[in-house]
């Protein structure tokens, strides 16, 4: 069986750049985490082949509890989709984040423990035109039971979070009011934080504390706002507190506090 080439593999190379986004933020290293979110934005967005390719692979890695008929077809069909990515393309984009990895971030990356590597390795033979058929039916077979394995309650995220997210939120609605869809959320990435060490989490939190401190500046140049010196002030306070939230809130205050500043956005920007 040939070797396997992990930097060619579209959702190693994703999984490995998410890694690289908590450990600069542990590391309080901005640029090179501004960067490495950069790069997962530009070369992952919507219609490109990278983002094509790893939602395939999503599909196979992430899927469980099916019967042997739908998940039998569930392989077939992902198969045909990835015959239509067009690999030209595909390679060129791979080799193009590839090098921008290497000369803006480091060749470390690619060093990053991925949890899921072996099965991501299964997948990308797969999906491969030069393994051979004895091979590939091996290998669609180990994915296979794996798609038929039931998800135990206390490790799996969409478990945790079609049980203990609905009863969460609910005791949040009942103390809080209702929240809003981006409260849920946060909410339901905390929850299930646990399950990957927080790297979803933090990657999540880095886009959502991006995205309120936007809302928050643009807020400050309405004209209500530049006429009430107190309100402008809260407003930056906010933003500095903003700030503040590198890692994973431990808190329930920290938590708290999120929610209140989302529902503040939505508020802002209504």
């Amino acid at each position: 069986m040939a070797k396997h080439n992990k930097k060619r593999n579209t959702a190693f190379i994703y999984e490995a750049l998410v890694r690289e986004v908590v450990k600069r933020s542990v590391a309080k290293s901005t640029g090179k985490r501004d960067t490495a979110i950069g790069l997962l934005k530009e070369y992952f967005k919507k219609n490109t082949m990278l983002r094509k390719e790893l939602d395939l692979y999503k599909t196979l890695l992430e899927t469980k509890n099916l019967d042997e008929k739908i998940a039998e077809k569930l392989i077939n069909e992902t198969k045909r989709q990835h015959q239509e990515v067009d690999q030209k393309q595909l390679f060129a984009e791979q080799s193009k984040i590839i090098s921008v990895i290497n000369k803006e971030l480091s060749r470390a990356v690619f060093s990053n423990f991925v949890p899921s590597y072996k099965d991501l390795a299964t997948i990308a033979q797969i999906f491969s035109d030069t393994t051979s058929p004895k091979n590939k039916v091996l290998l669609e077979n180990r994915i296979l039971e794996k798609m038929l394995m039931k998800s135990h309650v206390s490790h799996d995220p969409q478990t945790v979070s079609n049980l203990v997210v609905k009863s969460f939120v609910s005791r949040f609605n009942d103390a809080y009011g209702h929240l809003l869809e981006e409260q849920k959320e946060m909410l339901s990435k905390y929850i299930t934080s646990f399950v990957d060490n927080g790297t979803e989490f933090n990657f999540y939190l880095n886009e959502e504390i991006g995205r309120l401190k936007g809302v928050l500046e643009e807020s400050k140049k309405l004209e209500e706002v530049k006429k009430d010196n107190a309100m402008s002030e809260k407003l930056t306070e906010i933003v500095s507190i903003l700030n503040t939230f590198k890692e994973k809130p431990s808190e329930r205050e920290d938590l708290l506090s999120l929610l209140g500043i989302q529902n503040l956005a939505r508020e802002l920007q209504s």
